[in-house]
């Protein structure tokens, strides 16, 4: 009986709704220290036991059986059958986004759930190591990660945050290695293009984008945050804006301000389907082909990347410095010397990092229903593992199958 068979027959014949229902109980029950509480929480652990004992005898593999039935729905267990069978190796990292692929603004409340904090725990613990991948600030990412994981997973040696889209990479536990600044690798042309348009984001900023918008507080990226929530009516407005503005100062700091604010739309305009659409809902599209750029212009314009995340973001960044750039210097500092890694994104800077992953085939890619266009199309023509708003963990219950499977192997 081949694991496909042996998974039918798990999910026919034992009750795993239950068997899960008291893992996650057990799992996720709140510390709570009232002697009821302890009891209900000694109860569900002992029908766990039970439960579990009753899976095992009747399989070859039958603990891997009832810890896969305790863990994934049908469909988890079964998705992460076929990932493990296409590729026949266990995950030995994580590179996780946070904003609307950890938590969402529109499903979690802009929190990242128990459950997947929890899941990110259990894979510590199985030595996978978890990288951070984010376009936040290092000092919001070290906040609510050891908020949410606790100081002895992130200071554990096997953590890392890639923060500011891949201007660095902050590892604890590593000694000199422990924050390095890729961005001092760049030259000092495009650092002071960088530090032009930083000069004058907010200050130099029309009135809707002055008094509507905020200066991430990166090291070296220009990120334009809107006051209003994210993902109302208001911030999708302000962040048109501020995407113009951003493209105004862009072209000016690399040629003049009479020109270089049109060469900058056109360029862009024309690479970008969203930062188009962003600018004709302004009505502000350039009458000029991006041929018409001058070449050494558009070869500085080669080097930046400009992104518009609709009413959440508009940001400028170096392509030198991308996060999948990060994410490699990450798993080398953690010694992830053969990766096979799990690419959970949202955005077109997350699928620099799947694209990365899938060149050297050392990996899978995951994303939420609502991602980008071309992050969804990436991911469906791979493993498909699109997974609901909020749901992340979803498929980092998969990923733990396709590792329980991969025990089974040795692999």
């Amino acid at each position: 009986m081949d694991r496909y068979d042996r998974l039918r027959r798990l999910y026919a014949e034992f009750d795993t709704d239950g068997l899960r229902a008291y893992r996650d109980l057990v799992d996720l029950f709140p510390a709570v220290d009232a002697p009821v509480a302890l009891d209900v929480w000694q109860d569900a652990s002992e029908a766990l036991a039970e439960r579990r004992s009753a899976v095992a005898p009747a399989f070859d593999d039958g603990a891997t059986m009832a810890e896969v039935a305790s863990l994934a729905t049908r469909d988890q267990a079964f998705a992460g059958l076929d990932v493990y069978s296409t590729h026949g190796r266990a995950f030995d990292a994580l590179v996780l986004d946070v904003d609307e692929t950890l938590r969402s603004a529109g499903a979690t409340d802009n929190e990242i759930p128990r459950e997947v904090l929890h899941l990110l725990t259990e894979f510590h613990e199985r030595g996978v190591a978890v990288v951070v991948c984010t376009g936040q600030t290092l000092e919001n990412v070290k906040g609510f990660t050891v908020q949410g994981l606790g100081n002895r997973l992130v200071h554990s040696g096997s953590f890392s945050v890639v923060y500011e889209s891949g201007a660095g990479v902050f590892t604890p536990g590593h000694g000199a290695e422990t924050k390095r600044l890729l961005y001092e690798r760049l030259d000092d042309e495009l650092r002071e293009v960088f530090a032009s348009v930083r000069d004058r984001a907010v200050a130099g900023a029309p009135p809707t984008v002055r008094d509507g918008c905020h200066l991430q507080g990166n090291e070296f990226n220009v990120t334009l945050k809107p006051n209003h929530e994210a993902g109302t009516d208001c911030a999708d407005r302000v962040v048109d804006a501020a995407l113009a503005h951003l493209l105004d100062l862009l072209g000016a700091a690399v040629t003049d301000e009479t020109t270089g604010p049109t060469y900058a739309r056109a360029h862009y305009a024309a690479a970008d389907p969203e930062i188009e659409a962003a600018l004709a809902r302004r009505d502000e599209l350039v009458d000029l082909p991006a041929s018409g750029v001058p070449d050494p212009v558009a070869g500085v314009f080669g080097r930046v990347d400009v992104a518009c995340y609709r009413a959440d973001a508009a940001e400028i960044s170096s392509l030198e410095l991308d996060k999948a750039a990060g994410v490699d210097a990450a798993l080398s500092v953690l010694g992830v010397d053969d990766p096979f890694v799990l690419v959970m994104g949202d955005s077109k800077t997350d699928l620099r990092v799947m694209k990365w992953v899938a060149a050297r085939d050392c990996g899978v890619a995951a994303a939420p229903e609502h991602a980008s266009e071309s992050v969804l199309e990436h991911v469906r023509s791979t493993d498909d593992l699109v997974f609901d708003r909020g749901d992340a963990a979803a498929v980092l219950r998969t990923a733990l199958v396709v590792n329980a499977l991969a025990g089974l192997d040795g692999s």
